[in-house]
């Protein structure tokens, strides 16, 4: 026995040594790729965790929490009727504008709280893939048969999928059926529609945080004018936030309004002091999560409160480790491409736009597969499209990459796997994969 730990031991030093030994530092791609995977990661903290997954985290600490098993059984469960579990699931993609990422903590909560695997899956593949603004800017900028195309892939898909992975798993699902109906629905706490302003009001704070910078030279459209009054309409969001702390968690209200001054002073001396707009947006949303993370844990009248930013920190501690190296590995293997900028991988653009050419099977199959594992933020994936239909790419290729890349990335595989196993997450993005690639074969022939 301590033969066998010595060797193993061993074994991991000499893999460690002949990886320092051949470590390729002269290769000009090698070092490409290691700045690409630094400037996406740092990227990804700047723009995305503090806008996305932080807000993101306190909404799954709601579901966990405030929302009863009773209510995710009623509309998710397996003992739901499928249409209402399915247009539930398919609808809340139009609602919540996030990325494959940001949807993880949302999709782990409903899980954890007992929905059936196709409707939760439904609506792991919907959060991103259906997101409304996307889709319009997809109409705009890549034309309107492109806007269509994804439409109905994305809202099709969400459905055909969770329905494939019902059917798959079939045995699994009947056995959750027969222990949901010995569960006994606690009353609740609150009425729904208290939650639900608690729920949504997170929810528009998060969509309106993340609203994306219109087409250069629209400045007259309604997108355009929410986007340059977001961070009013945001801060608007928030004062509702305080006053469902106060009303309907029953937090004091000197503790809120010390929660709501700090936050605002954060602002305008971040406003003041940052020259850099997107650092100094960050310092009051910072600040206002601090500050309500505070204010719950210290609040003893109300169990919930506390656990609500316990069940936060839960998601947190199981999402952002897998997340942050999945960005560093998608980083390193498929570059960096964000604002204007791109930064090449591992492996080159130039091979993924030779290789999805045309409207060949291989050509969707490969799109489908690159988009699968690249990692798009909230509406970047439209820009990084109309590059590679400038570059050659084939129609059908961009539309399966469009229903593929959203929807899933090599950072939301390693969550998806932790939360529902191995298997099923291999089933899942195969069957995302061939949906994508079926799609694009169609649109690319028609």
């Amino acid at each position: 026995m301590e033969l066998k730990k010595e060797l193993k031991i061993l074994s991991w030093i000499i893999i460690a040594f002949a990886f320092a030994f051949f470590l390729p530092i002269e290769s000009i791609r090698f070092n490409t790729a290691v700045a690409a995977s630094l400037d996406l990661v740092k990227w990804y903290a700047r723009e995305h965790v503090v806008l996305c997954l932080l807000p993101a985290f306190f909404i799954a600490g709601v579901i966990s929490v405030f929302v009863s098993q009773a209510s995710v059984l009623k509309y998710f469960g397996a003992q739901a009727k499928k249409w209402v579990a399915y247009t539930v699931a398919a609808v809340s993609g139009t609602i919540l504008a996030v990325c494959s990422c940001t949807v993880l903590p949302l999709f782990s909560s409903i899980h954890k709280r007992g929905a059936g695997l196709g409707p939760a899956i439904a609506f792991l593949y919907s959060g991103p893939a259906i997101n409304i603004l996307a889709i319009i800017l997809t109409a705009r900028i890549l034309g309107f048969e492109m806007g269509v195309a994804r439409t109905i892939g994305a809202v099709s898909f969400s459905v055909l999928i969770g329905l494939s992975m019902a059917f798959i798993y079939c045995k699994e699902e009947k056995a959750k059926k027969e222990e949901q109906m010995n569960i006994t629905a606690s009353p609740e706490k609150r009425p729904m529609w208290h939650t639900a302003f608690h729920f949504f009001t997170l929810v528009l704070i998060l969509v309106f945080a993340n609203w994306g910078r219109p087409a250069e030279g629209d400045t007259s459209s309604t997108w355009y004018h929410i986007w340059a009054n977001k961070w009013y309409i945001t801060g608007f969001f928030g004062l509702m936030l305080g006053y469902s702390l106060i009303k309907i968690l029953k937090i004091k209200w000197q503790w809120v309004l010390g929660a709501v001054l700090i936050t605002a002073v954060s602002a305008v001396l971040a406003s003041n002091f940052i020259d850099n707009q997107k650092l100094s947006v960050l310092v009051p949303m910072l600040t206002g999560i601090v500050a309500l993370s505070v204010i719950t844990l210290k609040d003893k009248n109300i169990t919930e409160n506390c656990e609500w930013t316990l069940a936060t920190w839960d998601f947190a501690k199981l999402i952002l480790p897998l997340l942050a190296l999945g960005v560093v590995a998608a980083g390193f293997l498929l570059g960096s491409t964000h604002d204007g900028k791109t930064i090449a991988g591992v492996i080159p653009n130039e091979w993924i736009s030779t290789l999805v050419g045309g409207n060949s099977v291989f050509s969707n199959f490969f799109a489908s597969v690159v988009g699968a594992f690249m990692y798009f933020a909230t509406l970047t994936e439209v820009p990084i499209v109309q590059g590679l239909l400038a570059a050659g790419m084939g129609k059908g290729p961009a539309l399966a990459l469009l229903l593929a890349g959203p929807s899933l990335s090599l950072p939301s595989m390693l969550v998806i796997r932790k939360v529902m196993g191995t298997q099923k997450t291999v089933v899942y993005v195969t069957l995302v994969v061939i949906f994508s690639t079926i799609a694009g074969l169609i649109f690319g022939t028609f």
